[in-house]
């Protein structure tokens, strides 16, 4: 026994690199499980709390951190190894290292900028003054940066030049230039929809132009997605919208009611009281905008009726709604027509008829007027 203990410490004092290997790779697993029960406990902490930007941060923590202690360890343990045993694999370890430590960080950005951008457009979190479309826009650009940085980054850490990388950017920005302009186009058209902000996700647009008429769905880089009212969708090129003229529906302020109606030629007398009983009626209705124009007015003698029109905006800007007010306000009218006695008027035609004397008396004239020879 005391032999055998003898020959264990002379193999752990000529060989000590291996204990000092294992020794950090032990460590390196017993760090990365003290630091994920770690970020167990403060999640547990800060759930309650309901934070978009401490969630986002935890989140986009974990993974990344866990993998960054394992990989600066296992380099660690992997540079101790290269002291004694002269393998040219452990060369790598190094720009391993500096490669891993770049993706690491970047992927930490990635995930909290996604964890942000996605939950912003949920409603998740009660962020007030944020627009979704906005919040996708940016978290698109940040992540371009993010990986543009990275990616420079890691060919810097590699040896490349980062002047001949741009230089060779730049002579192949022109050819794709050339090549994919309406691409280019699509890109610059979507970046404007982002900026100028025209539309959002969710609203109701239409083109007086185009056969385009639905809700938006999707806006991407190169194409926004229309969802038509039978639930078609729509593919338009963001170019499009550089020249398109766009109506933006859901951003009105109110709805329009323009109607004109008519009583038949029989009530001329109750006419004025009429006009005035409606005027009055909308100007009392709880669901009329009083503010803006409101007009009831006598217009035209028609055909078959004496017509008059109603012209007001109601308070809700929701269609369905909308109808429900039109609705009660043209029934109001109805009824205001009939207490006075009236009738709203439909197409007629009167045909007057000569008495059966007359007729008579009229042709034994026409028979005893002379031929115009006779004349």
């Amino acid at each position: 026994m005391t032999e055998t203990l003898a020959n264990l410490f002379e193999v752990a004092t000529s060989d000590r690199w291996i204990v000092e290997v294992f020794l950090t790779v032990f460590g390196t697993l017993l760090l990365a499980w003290l630091a994920r029960r770690g970020l167990a406990r403060i999640e547990r902490r800060i759930r309650d709390s309901h934070n978009l930007y401490d969630d986002a941060l935890l989140y986009a923590t974990r993974p990344p951190l866990i993998w960054l202690i394992l990989l600066l360890g296992l380099c660690q343990a992997a540079e101790v190894a290269d002291i004694r045993a002269d393998v040219g694999v452990f060369e790598l370890v190094d720009p391993i290292r500096t490669v891993g430590v770049v993706v690491l960080v970047a992927l930490f950005a990635l995930r909290g900028i996604r964890f942000v951008e996605e939950h912003l457009i949920s409603g998740d979190y009660d962020v007030s003054g944020v627009d979704p479309t906005t919040a996708t826009a940016l978290g698109k650009l940040l992540r371009i940066s993010v990986l543009i940085t990275a990616v420079l980054t890691v060919a810097q850490s590699l040896g490349f030049s980062i002047g001949g990388v741009l230089a060779f950017g730049g002579v192949g920005g022109i050819a794709v230039g050339f090549a994919a302009r309406d691409l280019l186009a699509n890109f610059f058209g979507g970046l404007m929809v982002f900026l100028d902000r025209p539309f959002a996700v969710g609203e109701w647009v239409r083109s007086p132009e185009k056969e385009i008429e639905g809700t938006v769905e999707h806006i991407g880089w190169r194409l926004t997605r229309i969802r038509t009212f039978d639930m078609r969708p729509i593919y338009v090129p963001n170019a499009a919208f550089t020249t398109l003229v766009v109506e933006n529906p859901s951003r009105m302020l109110n709805r329009r009611i323009y109607e004109t109606i008519g009583v038949r030629y029989a009530d001329v007398d109750v006419l004025a009281a009429i006009i005035d009983d409606v005027r009055s009626m909308l100007e009392q209705h709880e669901e009329i905008e009083t503010g803006r124009t409101l007009m009831v007015n006598f217009n035209a003698f028609g055909a078959s009726s004496l017509d008059f029109f109603v012209y007001t905006f109601t308070k809700t800007t929701v269609w369905a709604e909308y109808h429900r007010v039109k609705q009660d306000v043209l029934l109001r009218i109805a009824a205001i027509i009939r207490d006075h006695g009236a009738e709203v008027a439909f197409p007629t035609r009167t045909l007057h008829l000569e008495p059966p004397e007359a007729v008579s008396l009229a042709t034994d004239a026409d028979s005893a007027r002379p031929p115009d020879g006779d004349r």
